[in-house]
C-alpha cells in the first residue's frame, strides 16, 4: 500500500508524526506499506530545520513545494497543481490528509480529481463560523474523504447531522481518536524547559496570536488588563509573536508584570504547559493539550471546535470580555482532578486505530 501524505504547517507535522511512527512499526514488522511526505510549504517556519526532524523523530519531507506567503484562492490553486504531479508520480492508493489548512483542502481536491481516496484525519470538527477559512477547508474535505478519522464523538455527531451517509455511499466515519494526545504522551519526556526562563512554582501559562483578537485593539486591551490582574495572582508566561509584540507596543499597551518570552518549539511548549497550573489561550490545539496534561483551560475564543471539553469542564470560554476572564480564572484554576480522567481522545492509540484501518481498507 502507498501513502501520500500532505502538509503545510509545523503543528501538521508534529501530529502526522504519530501516524507515521506507526507506519514505520508496521513496516519493520514486514507489513507491505509506503508513505511519501510532501510539505506545500504553506506556513514558513525557520525552525523546521533538519535538527527539527531528528529531535521531533518525524520523517524528513520528500517533496517541499514552497508554496506560502500568498492570497488563499493563488496558495491553494498552486497546491493543487503542484500536488497532482506528484500524485500522478507517486500513484498512491490513499491521500492522507490532516486538520483544516489550505494544504488540506488543495491536497484533497487534486486526490478527488484523479479519483484516489483520501483520508481526513481530524474529522468533523465544526466551530460554525462560516467566515473562518478553516471551517470552510473542513467542510469541503470531509465532503470529498473516502474516510473521515474523527477525533472525538462530538465531530461523528456532526457528521451525523450533516447526513454524511447521504454523500456517497463508500464514505466511512470512524471515531479514531485524537493524534495530538498520542504526540503530547509521546514528547513529554523530551520536553525542554525554555532557556533562560525563570519561573515561579506556580505560573500561567498564556498565550495570543489569533488575528480575531491581535488585529483588534479593543479585545486586545480587555485580554492584556484582564492577564495583568492576573499577574498579581500568579506568574504569567506569555510567549509572544513579534508581530503581537509590535502591535501591543504600537498601541500602547500595559504589559507590566507580564514574562514575556520569544515564540518557542514545541519540546519548550510541551515543559510550560506540563509545570503550569492553568492555561490561558485562544489557540485551538493548546485548549487540548491542556487537558491531555490535566491543567484547567481559559479561551478567549467567541467559540471553540472542542466543545467536549467546554461541557466536561475542563475548559470555559470567555471571549475577550477582561471581567469574564478574570472570574472564569479564579473559578477555574483548582477543578477536580476527576475531570481529566475521561478518556475523550483515545488515551494515546489513536494513531494505531488510523494505520489499522487504513491497511484493512
Amino acid at each position: 500500500m502507498n501513502i501520500v501524505t500532505i502538509l503545510g504547517a509545523r503543528p501538521q507535522f508534529i501530529k502526522a508524526g504519530s501516524v507515521s511512527r506507526e507506519i514505520s512499526r508496521q513496516q519493520k514488522k514486514g507489513v507491505n506499506v509506503k508513505e511519501v511526505i510532501v510539505h506545500t510549504g504553506q506556513h514558513y517556519d525557520a525552525n523546521m530545520s533538519d535538527v527539527f526532524f531528528e529531535e521531533m523523530d518525524i520523517p524528513k519531507p520528500d517533496y517541499f513545494l514552497g508554496i506560502g506567503g500568498k492570497s488563499h484562492g493563488a496558495m491553494t490553486g498552486q497546491m493543487i497543481e503542484k500536488i497532482e504531479e506528484i500524485l500522478v508520480k507517486e500513484e498512491p492508493d490513499w491521500v492522507m490528509v490532516y486538520g483544516d489548512t489550505n494544504s488540506t483542502l488543495a491536497g484533497a481536491l487534486a486526490a478527488a480529481k484523479l479519483q484516489i481516496k483520501i483520508a481526513h484525519v481530524e474529522a468533523g470538527l465544526r466551530s460554525f463560523n462560516m467566515r473562518m477559512p478553516e471551517e470552510l477547508n473542513r467542510i469541503l474535505t470531509d465532503r470529498i474523504s473516502s474516510i473521515l478519522f474523527c477525533p472525538t464523538l462530538a465531530a461523528v455527531e456532526n457528521l451525523s447531522n450533516e447526513a454524511v451517509g447521504n454523500w456517497k455511499t463508500d464514505t466511512k466515519v470512524m471515531l479514531s481518536g485524537d493524534v495530538m494526545q498520542d504526540g503530547a504522551i509521546f514528547y513529554k519526556k523530551f520536553a525542554k524547559k525554555p532557556p533562560g526562563l525563570v519561573v515561579s512554582d506556580e505560573f500561567v501559562l498564556c498565550t495570543i496570536h489569533r488575528a480575531e483578537n491581535t488585529d483588534d485593539t479593543e479585545r486586545l486591551e480587555g485580554i492584556l488588563s484582564a492577564i495583568k490582574d492576573i499577574s498579581e495572582d500568579k506568574q504569567v508566561v506569555l510567549p509572544l509573536h513579534p508581530r503581537t509584540n509590535k502591535i501591543i507596543q504600537n498601541s500602547k499597551l500595559d504589559t507590566s508584570n507580564l514574562t514575556i518570552i520569544d515564540p518557542v518549539g514545541y519540546l519548550n511548549m510541551v515543559w510550560l504547559i506540563d509545570n503550569c497550573s492553568i492555561v490561558l489561550t485562544d489557540s485551538g490545539g493548546l485548549q487540548k493539550e491542556a487537558y491531555c496534561f490535566s491543567k484547567p483551560c481559559i479561551t478567549m475564543r467567541d467559540e471553540t471546535e472542542w466543545v467536549e471539553l467546554v461541557d466536561l469542564g475542563a475548559n470555559v470560554l470567555v471571549g475577550a470580555d477582561r471581567e469574564k476572564i478574570i472570574s472564569s480564572y479564579f473559578a477555574h484554576k483548582s477543578i477536580a482532578p476527576e475531570v481529566f480522567k475521561s478518556d475523550l481522545y483515545g488515551g494515546g492509540r489513536a494513531s494505531q486505530a488510523i494505520v489499522a484501518e487504513l491497511l484493512n481498507a
